[in-house]
C-alpha cells in the first residue's frame, strides 16, 4: 500500500506518471539500502525496540511526504522524502513470518513442523498478497473519495496503531545477550548461498510485476482520464489470485515447490502475453484475471523457499530480504514503466509485466537446476521439493 499511495499520491498531486515511477522507485532504493538492516537488527537486538524506533520515524516521515506533494518544493524533495519512507518502513511481513516459524519452531514436534510451517507461510504468504493486490483498491478508493492526500496519511495512522501494537504482543521474541548473539546466528556468509539468492531473485520479479503492471495500468486508465481508478481496476487480479494463495495448502504432496514455481510462473506468461492485445477496459479486466491465478500461489511458493533455505539464527534477515526484494522490484518497474508510459506509449509500457514474468520463468528454472530432488534441510524440518 505505500508503494502505491506513494504512486497515486505523485501523479494525483504533480501530474506526472513518470514522478509517481521515480518516486515509487526512490521508496524501493530505500528499502533495499536499509530494509535488510532493520531485519538484521530485530534478529541482534529483539523486535520489539526495532519495530518501535521504525514505526515511529516512518508515520513522521508519510506525513511530511504527504505535505511536500502539495507544496511548491521542487520534485527532488519528494524524490528524498520518498527515499527516507523506504528506509525508514518497519518490515512488519517478514518479521511476522520470522515470529510464526519461530513459534513453530519452539512449540511443535519436530514431525509436525514442515507441515504447520507450510501451511502458515501459506495462509501468511495469501495475507501478504492479497494486501498487494488489494492495496490499490484501497487506495483508489480513499484517493477517489477524499483525495490523493488520504492514502498516505492513512498508512501512517495505520503504522502508528498496528505497528506498536504488533512491537508489544507478547509473541515478539526477545534481544538476545552476546553469548546468545554467539551461539545461535550463523555466519553472514550463509546469506550469500545461490540458492538464498535464486529465491530473492525470483521474488524480486514478482515485485517487477507488481509494480509495471499497476503503473502501465494507471497509464492505461489515465488515457481513459481516470488515472485514480487505477487502483480499483487492479483488485481484479485479487480474485483468483488470494483463493488461489491459500488453496496451496489443499496441493497434494506430488506438486512441490520446485514444479509449483514453473507452473504458475508459466501462468503469468500467458497473462502477460494476453495483455499485449489489451485495447480497451474489458479486455484489460480478462488480461488481469488471467494473471491473478498465477501470481498468488507463486509468491507462496516463493516465501516456502525462503523458509526452507533460511540459515540459523537469520529468519527476520531473510524474510526482510524477500520482502524488500519484492518492494525494491516493484519500485524499479514502476520508475521505468512510469517513463515509458510518459515518453513512448502506454501500450509499450505493457511490454514491462510481461519481461517481468519471463524472468520469473528463467529463474524458476535456474532453482530446479540448483535444487536436487528429495528433501531440502533446514531449521524447520525436511522440506518436499522435488
Amino acid at each position: 500500500m505505500m508503494v502505491v499511495g506513494v504512486l497515486t499520491l505523485a501523479v494525483a498531486a504533480r501530474g506526472s506518471v513518470e514522478l509517481g515511477g521515480l518516486t515509487s522507485a526512490m521508496v524501493g532504493l530505500g528499502v533495499a539500502c536499509f530494509g535488510p538492516f532493520i531485519g538484521a537488527a530485530a534478529d541482534r537486538y529483539g523486535q520489539r525496540s526495532t519495530l518501535l524506533i521504525s514505526g515511529a520515524v516512518n508515520s513522521v516521515a508519510l506525513g511530511a511526504l504527504a505535505w511536500i506533494a502539495f507544496s511548491e518544493l521542487p520534485n527532488i524533495a519528494m524524490l528524498a522524502a520518498s527515499f527516507f519512507v523506504g528506509a525508514t518502513a518497519p518490515q512488519i511481513s517478514p518479521m511476522s513470518r520470522s515470529r510464526l516459524v519461530s513459534i513453530a519452531q519452539s512449540k511443535l514436534p519436530r514431525e509436525q513442523r514442515p507441515r504447520t510451517i507450510n501451511s502458515t507461510l501459506a495462509y501468511e504468504s495469501a495475507a501478504d498478497e492479497v494486501v498487494f493486490v488489494f492495496g490499490p483498491v484501497i487506495v483508489g478508493l480513499l484517493a477517489t473519495t477524499l483525495g490523493a492526500w488520504a492514502p498516505i496519511v492513512g498508512a501512517a495512522l495505520l503504522t502508528v496503531v498496528f505497528v506498536t501494537a504488533f512491537a508489544m504482543h507478547r509473541t515478539s521474541p526477545p534481544a538476545r545477550t552476546a553469548e546468545q548473539r554467539e551461539t545461535a546466528l550463523s555466519p553472514v556468509s550463509e546469506l550469500w548461498r545461490a540458492p538464498l539468492l535464486v529465491t530473492v531473485f525470483g521474488i524480486f520479479t514478482v515485485g517487477l510485476f507488481f509494480g509495471s503492471m499497476l503503473t502501465a495500468l494507471t497509464a492505461f486508465m489515465q488515457d481513459r482520464g481516470a488515472p485514480e481508478q487505477a487502483g480499483l481496476l487492479y483488485g481484479v487480479m485479487g480474485v483468483g489470485s488470494a483463493m488461489l494463495a491459500i488453496a496451496v495448502t489443499w496441493f497434494s504432496p506430488r506438486f512441490t515447490l520446485r514444479y509449483r514455481w514453473l507452473t504458475f510462473s508459466s501462468l503469468l506468461v500467458v497473462g502477460g502475453v494476453l495483455l499485449q492485445s489489451v485495447h480497451d477496459v474489458p479486455s484489460m479486466v480478462l488480461s488481469l484475471s488471467v494473471l491473478g491465478i498465477g501470481i498468488g500461489p507463486l509468491l507462496v511458493t516463493l516465501y516456502g523457499f525462503g523458509a526452507a533455505r533460511t540459515p540459523m539464527g537469520r529468519s527476520a534477515t531473510v524474510m526482510t530480504m524477500l520482502g524488500s526484494g519484492v518492494i525494491v522490484g516493484q519500485s524499479l518497474a514502476a520508475a521505468v514503466t512510469g517513463a515509458l508510459a510518459e515518453s513512448v506509449s502506454t501500450q509499450v509500457s505493457l511490454l514491462v509485466p510481461l519481461i517481468s514474468v519471463v524472468l520469473g520463468l528463467l529463474a524458476g528454472l535456474v532453482n530446479l537446476w540448483l535444487t536436487p530432488p528429495g528433501l531440502l534441510p533446514s531449521a524447520t524440518g525436511p522440506v518436499q521439493v522435488q
